[in-house]
């Protein structure tokens, strides 16, 4: 039986400043406010963009596997004012990322994420049964632009998110 190391990495609260490096958060504004810098800046101009309602059910608080897209951003957020988590790392040229670097984020559900060109990515994750997902891509990236790394094949790394007051 081989061995793997199970990596505990705590749900850190998601903040503009926190997020920059993957992308942005984006949080509701007054009707009417012009475009700016605050709002999704996104990059979706390589096809046609799919906005969809992704459902899933029962993702827990482990994952091995990380995914990016490296023709278009990507925007997410849970409908039905859920919390759920997303693990990240930083764009690279390489394969797979550098899996030391892996943050986890707590994501309220009063916001949506952008998460930047090439930003590695793994979840949703939640703890409820099931939650609803706007998601933002293009209407071809899960065929096309969707490089996976198994962590647990590369590295011998799973990862299972803590969470402040969580048993």
């Amino acid at each position: 039986m081989e061995t793997y190391l199970l990596k505990q990495i705590p749900a850190l609260e998601i903040t503009s400043d926190r997020f920059k490096p993957y992308g942005q958060v984006i949080v509701p504004s007054e009707d009417g406010k012009p475009y700016g810098p605050d709002d999704a800046q996104l990059h979706l101009q390589n096809g046609v963009p799919r906005f969809y309602i992704m459902r899933l059910r029962n993702r827990g608080r482990r994952f091995h596997k990380i995914t990016r897209h490296q023709l278009c951003t990507q925007c997410l957020g849970a409908l039905e004012g859920k919390n759920w988590w997303l693990g990240v790392a930083p764009p690279t040229s390489a394969p797979q990322p550098d899996w030391e670097v892996i943050e986890v984020f707590n994501i309220p559900g009063n916001c949506f994420i952008k998460l930047e060109i090439g930003t590695w990515h793994a979840g949703p994750y939640f703890e409820h049964s099931s939650v609803d997902f706007y998601n933002l891509e293009l209407k071809d990236t899960n065929l096309v632009d969707h490089d996976t790394c198994n962590l647990l094949e590369h590295f011998g790394v799973e990862f299972e998110i803590t969470v402040a007051g969580a048993n």
